[in-house]
């Protein structure tokens, strides 16, 4: 009996992983624009995933005004796709809920199948409202004579959805029907650890996919000869055009070696003073003041939720022309001629900028260094206090070495993103008299990609950019890992 009931559990577990593993594709394919079911007419703009779909009116129609205006596409149309779209992402939501419930225990698990067998329908039903709209805007078209202009498609992802919906109906229904039902009536719905550990970072993982490794299917426009709203397919295909223009063409390699000129001194500051947070958190934590130590830690850690523009704002107000340095120094000491204006002038621009992000960051970065001192075994403190160890000592020996670990994890992480300054700090700061000294590299991908419409070119630098962080990084590993026999990777 035992036998056979451990030989179910075992079949069981074939569908059981089919509709986990359906579950995961089709909730990432919701945000994966080439898999989009509603993309119904050309016009559509093609970056659009399922979820930008159901939630954008604009971004769906922003190349449609005349069509829409002519009514060659009623607006009921439009609105009739974003329902449908939001209804196969309100059964996907069902379905992927069902596939974290069915990591529980037997009872839970049975419950988190009755989900899906309602969510994979709710998906069936919006594609068949896809389809229904999509016949609809076929017959209107072809009413007005514009299917032409219209270009009404029934896009792949559509057939993709079909075939999930299905796997995820047939998947959840098996698997519901070989999973035991529990007997015990008072059984608990629960989970292992491990599990209830992997679903609370799941919205991690899924927001860092969304947002960091989606984003990579943008490098395609690399090899294209690709303009704003334009479209990206064999006839615009271009291979190393691109690599070639940034790399060979005199202006842009000059303009290259400026950037990155300033893009690895403002890194190599940055880098030189990263002992800078550790030093706060050591001096924080001997403050005995246990009142005056969170007065100081909040006040030095709110400039960090202070935008960039703000901080320029604050800048204009000390620095500017009549700003109060200069009035200080006409009212107070009387001096005449005190109209500098410091924010315009090139002079010391590489400092200025460290100083502003250090007081900017300083408290935030030093937050990872406070915890790591809490984490110290106070046993040590106390056995070199009894050795006569002074307080110095107690820091050097025991403190600074403990820290040491994480320290080198944040420069390894600082060293792989040296390329990287960020560029809202240097956006606000930049004016005509600094750019050749304050434009890096981030900004210089911004004002080529945006400021000038080289959505191609700038791809490539970020290409580029993220290639050599990575290699960066491995090699900053690489040598730690040789000197300390520590690594992160």
């Amino acid at each position: 009996m035992e036998g056979s009931r451990q030989q179910k559990k075992q079949a069981a577990r074939v569908p059981l992983w089919l509709f986990r593993i359906a579950a995961l594709v089709v909730i990432m394919a919701m945000f994966f624009p080439p898999a989009n079911p509603g993309r119904i007419s050309e016009k559509i703009n093609e970056s659009a995933s399922l979820f930008t779909t159901g939630i954008s009116y604009g971004t769906i129609t922003n190349s449609m005004g005349r069509i829409l205006r002519s009514q060659w596409i009623r607006n009921s149309d439009i609105t009739m796709l974003m329902v449908a779209c939001c209804v196969v992402m309100a059964g996907i939501i069902l379905c992927a809920t069902g596939a974290c419930m069915s990591l529980g225990n037997r009872k839970m698990c049975r419950r988190g199948l009755v989900l899906p067998l309602i969510g994979a329908p709710v998906m069936g039903a919006g594609l068949y409202l896809i389809h229904r709209t999509y016949t609809a805007m076929m017959a209107h078209g072809g009413e007005t004579g514009k299917l032409d202009t219209i270009k009404i498609i029934l896009p792949g992802g559509f057939t993709v959805f079909c075939v999930f919906a299905g796997i995820l109906l047939a998947s959840a229904l098996l698997a519901f029907l070989m999973t035991e039902k529990e007997t015990n009536p008072e059984a608990r719905m629960e989970m292992d650890e491990k599990y209830r550990l992997f679903l609370m970072m799941l919205p991690v993982l899924l927001l860092a996919f969304v947002f960091c490794y989606l984003p990579i299917w943008g490098w395609r426009f690399a090899f294209f000869d690709y303009t704003p709203g334009g479209n990206v397919g064999p006839e615009n295909y271009v291979g190393f055009k691109w690599f070639n223009f940034l790399f060979n063409d005199p202006a842009n390699a000059r303009d290259l070696v400026r950037v990155l000129r300033n893009t690895l001194v403002m890194s190599g500051l940055g880098i030189a003073t990263s002992w800078l947070p550790i030093a706060f958190a050591v001096l924080l934590a001997e403050v005995r003041s246990t009142k005056f130590q969170r007065f100081v830690q909040t006040f030095t850690t709110i400039p960090n939720f202070i935008s960039w523009v703000l901080v320029y704002a604050i800048a204009i107000c000390i620095f500017s022309t009549d700003g109060f340095i200069n009035s200080f120094l006409t009212n107070v000491l009387h001096q005449t001629g005190a109209n500098t204006n410091y924010l315009q002038i090139a002079d010391h621009t590489w400092l200025k900028m460290l100083l502003w992000g250090t007081w900017k960051g300083i408290g935030w970065s030093a937050i990872v260094y406070i915890a790591g001192i809490a984490g110290i075994d106070q046993q040590l403190y106390e056995a070199a206090r009894v050795d006569g160890a002074n307080r110095f000592r107690c820091i050097w020996h025991i403190t600074i070495p403990g820290l040491m670990p994480t320290y080198m994890v944040m420069l390894l992480m600082s060293i792989g993103g040296i390329l990287s300054n960020g560029m809202e700090q240097y956006l606000v700061f930049s004016n005509a008299m600094n750019k050749d000294v304050i434009e890096v590299l981030d900004l210089y991908v911004y004002n080529i990609g945006i400021g000038q419409n080289q959505i191609s070119l700038s791809t490539v630098v970020g290409v580029s950019k993220s290639l050599i962080g990575i290699i960066l990084l491995f090699t900053a590993n690489g040598i730690s890992k040789a000197i300390r026999g520590e690594s992160i990777i």
